[in-house]
């Protein structure tokens, strides 16, 4: 069964009088476990895309089944359900909560799915350890690097176990050193099996990924599986 289904997806946003067609006929399937890279100029559709994955906005037309399940029929409940339990994201400027600390940010998807505190502090507990952030537990966002930053960021993303993993520019603010870390993090991740869908505009991660859609005036041109070296 495929992971993502899209179908004749088109997205239309109106700005005064003009419409501006962001995403246009796509059809893609993604396969659980898949390794994409999205990719492409600026205004090519690639964020829209991605927000569209991850039930952040809603197609005008076309259809979406997630793991066999037609999510554009849901509620906003069922949808809010569906975000929160299978799928993970990760932004270029990390999105985390400046009063909390590591431990409380990374924790803070399974509070707000009501997850008993005993299981919340199991699973933080090895999450901060599997990321080596163990000594920066108590530590507040302004208190760490920005691969800490990072690695706080993609560990909330991924503390549900969500079988998908959106990242959007995940390495645009950091530095190359640091960037290639955050990279074989989720690289990682998806060895273990968990589906990765990247937006990037750095070539060298585009490389990095199994297969590379790429966009261009809200299409898809291109859909590349390059052979390993």
């Amino acid at each position: 069964m495929a992971q993502v289904e899209l179908a004749g997806i088109e997205r239309i946003f109106h700005l005064g009088d003009a419409e501006v067609h962001a995403l246009r006929a796509i059809d893609l399937t993604i396969e659980a476990g898949e390794y994409v890279a999205v990719m492409g100029p600026s205004g090519s559709g690639k964020s829209t895309l991605l927000n569209l994955l991850g039930l952040l906005d809603l197609p005008d037309q076309g259809t979406y089944r997630l793991e066999g399940r037609d999510v554009t029929s849901l509620g906003p409940d069922q949808q809010a359900a569906v975000r929160s339990g299978r799928i993970g994201f990760v932004f270029q400027s990390f999105h985390l909560i400046s009063r909390l600390s590591a431990a409380e940010n990374i924790a803070l998807p399974m509070t707000l799915a009501g997850i008993p505190p005993e299981t919340r502090d199991a699973r933080v507990r090895q999450a901060l350890i599997d990321f080596g952030l163990d000594a920066r537990a108590d530590h507040r966002p302004d208190q760490l690097s920005g691969g800490q930053r990072q690695r706080v960021a993609i560990a909330r993303a991924t503390i549900m176990q969500p079988a998908i993993l959106l990242a959007d520019e995940p390495t645009g603010n950091l530095d190359r050193a640091t960037g290639h870390e955050v990279t074989r993090l989720l690289e990682d991740l998806n060895t273990r099996g968990t589906t990765l869908i990247v937006v990037t505009h750095d070539p060298a991660m585009g490389e990095r990924a199994r297969r590379r859609v790429l966009m261009e005036d809200g299409a898809i041109r291109r859909d590349e599986r390059p052979t390993p070296p």
